[in-house]
């Protein structure tokens, strides 16, 4: 019993926060976006004329990024873990419409664990 109440305990003092979820989503996000984006036919060839350090770029957003993540995001405290569960995306910029992004992820012990991530389609540009 005691060693159940100190584990308890534990995952409860090392339950991450807000803070640290902002750190960890800003962090798999700018290596998702760069992944995504600095690829040769990521860019458009005028932009990558422009842009010398992609990579360098998005990971420089990686702090806004991350406090976009948490401000959409609804946190569930279950006290030795949380779940964050996230959905970003779907808004309008002129005649393209941007992809939506759900995901789940699992807090506990200090760590963050992705249970899922998915995208959904992306309407084509209107003529």
């Amino acid at each position: 019993m005691v060693v159940l109440g100190g584990t308890g305990a534990g995952l409860a003092a090392t339950n991450p926060g807000p803070e640290a979820f902002a750190e960890f989503a800003g962090e798999r996000l700018s290596r998702e976006i760069a992944a995504e984006v600095c690829r040769p036919e990521g860019l458009p060839m005028m932009l990558r004329l422009v842009i010398r350090d992609c990579p360098g770029l998005v990971q420089a957003q990686k702090t806004t990024l991350g406090r976009l993540a948490l401000d959409h995001s609804h946190r569930s405290n279950l006290g030795l873990l949380s779940l964050y569960r996230t959905d970003l995306g779907g808004a309008s910029l002129g005649r393209w419409r941007l992809p939506r992004f759900e995901a789940l992820t699992l807090a506990v012990a200090g760590r963050f664990l992705l249970l899922s991530a998915q995208e959904q389609a992306v309407d084509s540009p209107r003529p």
